[in-house]
């Protein structure tokens, strides 16, 4: 049997209002800025690669491999045959978010890929505030987004991707599932290496959990001797946080063993304020890769560092990239990503 107090701390992290001195409003609510984590699916925010996020997460314009599909989709058109992409984040708190994805031509002009994202705990002992030692039991988090994306070229100068995604939102005993679109453009403007990106991210239905932790059974009243009763909690519905990005990117410096792009990216969220990210990605011989950002209006994220090597030979490249990512309070963030190309 359900205890009511498991429901009473599920309930909390559904996400659906936020409450600020008694008042309880939406997180559609535009009057008020304290809508920070009124929507639910936080792990779509964060940051997929260790090329872009070692640049802050400056990179919409500048994407061109298969972590693309977080930034921009569009970016994934730059690449040639087929391609697979490989990363994983030591997040904080035993957390870890992992990136899987392939991608192929369809055609002359047009590719398809298939990624996976997950974001999860594992086992967690559970503890209640009546057993604060422990109940015996594990719960976990365990979060998870399926993507297609369509990509290609109208232009060798515009080029688009729309990616259709299945969340599903999965803790304790209770879980949510639903659809979700991103859309992105990317533009070579051929003049002094100045690229433009644009994308929306995360357009889809509402979520609500459901499952058996939102089950109980109890007497109506404890002072009146009756049958328990089946009781059935229903959750709030929530939206994924819905996000639009513009980059800029250009090249500073170009020759035949060194290449310098500058990149800016402005970030604007249903559930946050407004985030303005640089970067920088110097490479020399497209060998050996050094990149560096910083994200102004986030409270813990800021500056950021990353180290790549590339390997061309033939008919295959590979890529193996880090970045690193200090907060403010929670720790180093350590992403690890591995690309073929074949």
């Amino acid at each position: 049997m359900k205890k009511i107090i498991m429901i009473l701390i599920i309930l909390p992290l559904i996400n659906l209002h936020a409450v600020d001195t008694g008042k309880v409003f939406s997180a559609s609510n535009a009057q008020d800025f304290t809508k920070v984590g009124a929507d639910g699916g936080q792990f779509l925010k964060i940051g997929v690669g260790a090329r872009g996020t070692g640049m802050a997460g400056a990179f919409s314009a500048l994407a061109n491999d298969l972590t693309a599909l977080h930034f921009n989709p569009a970016g994934i058109n730059e690449q040639e045959g087929v391609t697979t992409n490989f990363s994983y984040t030591s997040w904080f708190g035993g957390f870890s978010h992992n990136f899987a994805a392939v991608a192929f031509p369809i055609s002359s002009q047009y590719r398809l890929a298939i990624s996976m994202v997950n974001f999860t705990t594992g086992d967690i002992e559970e503890t209640t505030l009546l057993q604060d030692q422990g109940t015996g039991r594990n719960y976990s988090v365990d979060d998870i987004s399926m993507q297609m994306t369509f990509a290609g070229k109208l232009t060798d100068q515009f080029s688009f991707g729309i990616t259709a995604k299945y969340v599903q939102l999965a803790f304790a005993d209770v879980s949510s599932s639903g659809l979700a679109i991103d859309v992105g453009t990317q533009y070579d403007t051929g003049i002094e290496g100045i690229k433009f990106g644009f994308s929306v991210h995360n357009l889809g239905t509402d979520h609500a959990y459901r499952g058996e932790g939102l089950s109980d059974r109890n007497k109506v009243n404890d002072f009146i001797q009756t049958l328990p009763k089946d009781l059935e909690y229903t959750a709030y519905r929530f939206s994924l946080p819905l996000m639009f990005r513009v980059g800029f990117a250009k090249e500073i410096l170009s020759d035949e063993m060194n290449q310098l792009d500058a990149a800016f990216d402005f970030v604007a969220s249903s559930d946050s304020p407004e985030q303005y990210v640089v970067g920088l990605e110097y490479s020399w011989n497209d060998l050996v890769f050094v990149r560096g950002g910083y994200l102004i209006g986030h409270d813990q994220l800021g500056l950021a560092g990353g180290l790549g090597l590339n390997y061309n030979s033939g008919g295959f490249n590979g890529a193996l990239d880090y970045s690193i990512n200090p907060t403010a309070d929670i720790g180093l963030i350590n992403r690890f990503t591995v690309g073929l190309d074949f």
